[in-house]
């Protein structure tokens, strides 16, 4: 029996007595904890002296006075008003101390990305919330030898960008340089190979040394893991992946929803393995898959975070995915089971009634179990590109100025590109437009725009298609759902139904050999 695996198991099995919810673990009375916690810790800055935090810990009832007091923001009003200053070196603005690291997410209108901060409380409650997921594989029973395998993380380059100010970064680049010197025996690729920010040379790197390694699990978004792993495969002749890591038992994803990757995924196996699912935002450590076959994930309730829910409606938001004036916002006290919320964060970051863009549905509200099942806002992310509706509508406002021409409607779609993926655009226009030049501008475009597209563009995303319909095509189609006039507005992204449906559409309309496509 290998001793230090056995002694590791033991060790994750102890951890789990107290992390597991237990018969008397109370969802509302542990979040009204972790909000009065954040609260007291940052009373005393910037923001908790402007909207009085020593004041609403006074009141009987903490949660109300918090929510009255305290308006919800978005990334705009909260960078704006405040982290710009966090951001120009200024300390104890939303949370005490200074803050040392900012990760990039993909952009808003104003920038080419996000800037969210990440605190030395953050990254400690993103190890304790990732320690509690690794004490969570004792219930799948591996064998004692699992607990002595490498894990394999792939994310963002460590080699953080420093301005003399702070460190910015991918999310995953910021906890990867961050990992507790325990965990360093059983990290890979190990810190030289993370540090690369050349993603070619780094898959390079990882296929080179994938034959020295012993992995258990692998850690990754699904487009990126499963191009490393075709790659291994392909090097070294191999009929599958558990050719040379046969020890390769359980992998974590999260970023993107894992159902249109399984099939092609399962494929590169020898034998079958344990998914399991995390939901960590740029903002905090979420919450994760339970063991077992359930597919929702048990949120994090007492670990930096304090949660609130929008009702995902028109009375709380506009057709465009926008927050209205004064939404209504629920606790976890209030919610209830398969309805859409949008979700607000108050973090250890320095974030307060942040919305931070995610939909979710709740499928147990005593086990605290959700999915996550879209944004607020149409978007398209295949692998992670992340596209948002208004990278979307930015580009093709960049293609009619340029061109001089006027597009009134368009639609993106993602298709698969055999293993790997690419977007078809649908561009509705009666102006004369060679779509090979309209394709390759909005991948120009999108490139400038958004940080994430550019990095799936050269490895996940292999082409850009575009097809330009008369302008009628697309009303033609909004007549047929019942949805003629101006009230009502095409989708920006077509799913798989309408996808299929909307091509039946434009097939009876236009015959193939009179089409104006790049493809």
């Amino acid at each position: 029996m290998p001793i230090l695996g056995s002694i590791i198991k033991t060790a994750y099995t102890l951890r789990q007595i107290p992390i597991d919810i237990k018969k008397n673990f109370n969802p509302v009375i542990a979040q009204r904890k972790e909000l009065k916690k954040l609260l007291n810790r940052s009373q005393d800055t910037a923001f908790g002296e402007h909207y009085r935090f020593a004041d609403i810990l006074s009141q009987k009832d903490v949660v109300k006075a918090f929510q009255e007091t305290v308006p919800v923001h978005d990334y705009n009003s909260m960078f704006k008003n405040w982290w710009y200053r966090s951001l120009n070196g200024e300390p104890w603005v939303t949370w005490p101390g200074k803050v040392k690291y900012f990760a990039l997410t993909s952009g808003t209108s104003e920038s080419s990305s996000k800037h969210i901060p990440v605190t030395s409380a953050m990254l400690r409650a993103i190890q304790k919330a990732s320690i509690r997921q690794l004490v969570m594989t004792t219930k799948y029973n591996f064998p004692d030898e699992f607990y002595e395998k490498g894990i394999l993380m792939i994310g963002g380059s460590t080699h953080l960008q420093y301005n003399g100010t702070y460190y910015k970064g991918d999310l995953s680049g910021i906890t990867a340089s961050n990992i507790p010197f325990w965990f360093q025996h059983f990290y890979k690729p190990g810190p030289r190979i993370s540090r690369e920010e050349n993603w070619a040379l780094k898959l390079n790197e990882i296929v080179r040394k994938a034959k020295n390694w012993d992995i258990g699990v692998i850690v990754g978004v699904p487009a990126w893991i499963q191009i490393i792993l075709e790659r291994i495969i392909a090097h070294y002749s191999l009929r599958n992946i558990h050719e040379i890591w046969p020890n390769f038992s359980a992998y974590v994803h999260s970023g993107v929803s894992f159902e249109p990757y399984l099939n092609s995924f399962e494929k590169l196996l020898g034998k079958s393995i344990v998914y399991n699912e995390s939901y960590l935002a740029s903002e905090g450590y979420i919450a994760y898959q339970q063991a077992g076959t359930r597919k929702s994930l048990t949120m994090i309730l007492d670990n930096g975070l304090f949660y609130e829910f929008i009702p995902y409606n028109s009375v709380n938001f506009d057709s465009e995915g926008n927050l209205l004036p004064k939404p209504e916002t629920l606790t976890i006290a209030d919610v209830e089971i398969d309805k859409e919320y949008a979700l607000l964060l108050s973090s250890c970051a320095g974030a307060w009634r942040y919305l931070i863009g995610d939909i979710v549905k709740f499928t147990s509200k005593e086990a605290c179990e959700i999915l996550l099942i879209g944004r607020t806002k149409h978007f398209l992310s295949l692998c992670g590109e992340h596209l948002s509706q208004d990278n979307m509508n930015r580009a093709v406002k960049m293609l009619q100025d340029e061109f001089n021409i006027k597009i009134n409607e368009f639609t993106v779609m993602g298709i698969r590109y055999g293993s790997l993926f690419a977007h078809k655009w649908y561009l509705g226009t009666d102006d004369s437009v060679d779509p090979l030049i309209a394709a390759a501008k909005l991948d120009e475009y999108l490139s400038i725009l958004n940080d994430d597209y550019r990095v799936e563009r050269t490895e996940a995303i292999c082409e850009v298609y575009a097809e330009i319909l008369p302008l009628q095509v697309f009303y033609d189609w909004m007549k047929t759902k019942g949805k003629e006039g101006g009230a009502f507005k095409f989708p920006r992204v077509l799913k798989e139904t309408q996808r299929i449906e909307w091509e039946a559409h434009i097939a009876k309309l236009i015959p193939q050999e009179m089409r104006n496509q790049t493809k």
